[in-house]
C-alpha cells in the first residue's frame, strides 16, 4: 500500500460530522495528518494559522460557503498555492465551473468512493510536487508529442496538421493531464488569433482536434457541465 509522508497534511472542511470522521479515517489510515473544521471561518483561520498541504472543502457550509473560502484563500499569499479538492453534490455543476475558475484544483462529487477520493489526492498532491513545465520543452504524453517551438505534433510519429489555435489547446491541456479546464479557462490561455475563440466555440475546437488526432483523440475528455482534460 502507497502511504502518503507524515508531513503531509489534510485540512478538511465539511458541516457533517459523520463525512468528517469517513475522512479523517480513510485520510489517517494512508499516513496522512488530518485536521477536521466544520465551517469556512474555522476554514479560513486553520489554512491560515499553519498552511496544510491539501484542503478538502465542502461547498455547503453554514456562514462562509466553500466558493468564499477558495475565493479568500487563493488572494491570501500565505494559501494562494495550497492545493484545493471541492467536495460538492451531485447537480451542482454551476458552483464546479466557478469553483474551477477561482482555482481549485479539482473536486469530488458525493456520495464518493473513499478509494476513488484517495487517489485523487495522490494525483493532486503529485502535479504540486512536479517541476514546472517549460513552455518550449517538448512534451510526450502518451503517443502524442508535442514540440511547441516547431509548431509540431507527433501521434505514433506521424505529423498531424493543427491550425495555431488547435495547436495551443492540445498544448494548454497535454501540459496538465488529469487536471480539469473550463471553457473561459481555455479561451483565457489560447486567445485564439486564427479562429474567434469563445467559450461555445471552443467545443467546436475541441471536435475538429480530435478527429485530426485520430485514435489519440480519446485523450481529450469531456467533463460534462464543466469542461475539458487531457487524460492523465
Amino acid at each position: 500500500m502507497e502511504v502518503a509522508m507524515p508531513s503531509q497534511h489534510v485540512l478538511a472542511v465539511d458541516d457533517e460530522e459523520a463525512i468528517l470522521d469517513l475522512l479523517e479515517y480513510n485520510l489517517s489510515r494512508e499516513g496522512y495528518r488530518v485536521t477536521c473544521v466544520q465551517t469556512g471561518e474555522e476554514a479560513v483561520k486553520a489554512a491560515k494559522s499553519q498552511a496544510p498541504d491539501l484542503i478538502l472543502l465542502d461547498l455547503m457550509l453554514p456562514g462562509l460557503d466553500g466558493l468564499e473560502v477558495c475565493r479568500i484563500l487563493r488572494k491570501a499569499p500565505a494559501t494562494s498555492g495550497i492545493p484545493i479538492v471541492m467536495l460538492t453534490a451531485k447537480g451542482e455543476e454551476s458552483d464546479i465551473v466557478k469553483g474551477l475558475e477561482l482555482g481549485a484544483d479539482d473536486y469530488v462529487t458525493k456520495p464518493f468512493s473513499p478509494k476513488v477520493l484517495l487517489a485523487r489526492i495522490k494525483a493532486v498532491l503529485r502535479r504540486k510536487e512536479s517541476p514546472s513545465v517549460d513552455a518550449s520543452a517538448p512534451l510526450k504524453v502518451h503517443d502524442v508529442v508535442i514540440h511547441p517551438g516547431r509548431h509540431e505534433v507527433l501521434v505514433v510519429d506521424e505529423p498531424v496538421q493543427l491550425t495555431l489555435t488547435e495547436f495551443k489547446i492540445l498544448h494548454f491541456l497535454a501540459s496538465r493531464p488529469g487536471w480539469v479546464f473550463t471553457r473561459y479557462q481555455i479561451v483565457d490561455a489560447v486567445h485564439g488569433t486564427d479562429y474567434p475563440v469563445t467559450d461555445r466555440s471552443v467545443d467546436v475546437q475541441i471536435v475538429g482536434l480530435r478527429k485530426k488526432l485520430g485514435h489519440a483523440g480519446r485523450y481529450i475528455e469531456t467533463v460534462r457541465g464543466v469542461g475539458y482534460r487531457f487524460k492523465e
